[in-house]
């Protein structure tokens, strides 16, 4: 006589769910309102009650005050930083997955410790280095350095997901003539794309929050990029909560968009080769 198994509901884990999900849907529902609340209202009315009165004058108030510089700012450190980390990373993958001798393995070996340097421990060599380039204040004195500690974890990456392609494909494009350039750009990268989707969408969220480079390394307004001009802004509006909140939608707008685009090629990118 054959038992029924009943699948008993999990209480305790959807409590915890819900409880999760409270966790994360609060804090962003309270920037949303607060974000349409007139100034006015902000100390008379519940913070977690919908605006009597919703209005988009904070957001006005943080364009009129030099947002849309930082904007370009960030698109432009972020941009740069992502592009030359990619196109640097995947050409020593290249190498170091079907490159021959011990050279490819020594440096890639030499790379990883980079994953185990935070960057508190290297601002001090980092500044110092920069102004003796010449480089301080400058755009390119958050492009270098934020290169450099993106590459460590794009390389293991990378590295996994060409060790998953067939050798065969690459000798048989090698049988038909190709040289290296032609097989790193006609067979590796358009392999590659879910793979580099998904570390170029998580080194540009690096890059677009970082906080400490351009603390340290940039003084003007000219270079301001977001998360530097928030702080700025927290302290020209002290008592107008609804322009710091607004400035914080609109600095989450472009990466929120950017991972929902692209949110399956960066879980299938970033699991890519930890399997074998």
């Amino acid at each position: 006589m054959s038992r029924v198994v009943r699948n008993r509901p999990n209480v305790a884990g959807a409590l915890a769910g819900w409880i999760w999900l409270a966790v994360i849907i609060g804090p962003i529902y309270y920037i949303l309102v607060t974000s349409l609340r007139p100034q006015a209202d902000y100390f008379g009315e519940s913070p977690l009650s919908w605006p009597s009165h919703p209005t988009l004058a904070a957001y006005g108030r943080v364009l009129d005050n030099g947002f849309a510089g930082f904007f370009l700012n960030s698109v432009t450190v972020t941009a740069a930083t992502v592009a030359l980390t990619l196109a640097v990373s995947i050409m020593a993958a290249y190498v170091i997955t079907h490159g021959r001798g011990r050279f490819g393995r020594e440096v890639f070996r030499l790379a990883l410790l980079g994953i185990a340097i935070p960057i508190q421990a290297a601002i001090i060599p980092v500044y110092y280095l920069i102004v003796q380039l010449g480089l301080y204040d400058s755009l390119a004195a958050l492009i270098l350095p934020s290169v450099a500690f993106a590459i460590p974890i794009t390389l293991l990456i990378l590295t996994n997901f060409l060790r998953d392609v067939p050798r065969s494909l690459f000798e048989s494009m090698r049988l038909d003539g190709a040289g290296e350039w032609t097989i790193l750009l006609r067979l590796v990268l358009p392999m590659s794309r879910p793979a580099l989707a998904a570390v170029g969408v998580y080194n540009a969220l690096q890059v677009w929050n970082g906080f400490l480079f351009p603390l340290v390394l940039t003084q003007s307004a000219d270079t301001r990029v977001l998360p530097l001009s928030l702080w700025s802004f927290k302290g020209e509006f002290a008592i107008d909560v609804p322009a710091v909140l607004a400035a914080v939608v609109l600095s989450v707008l472009p990466m929120l968009a950017a991972y929902v685009l692209t949110r399956r090629q960066l879980v299938s990118g970033m699991t890519a080769g930890f399997g074998r």
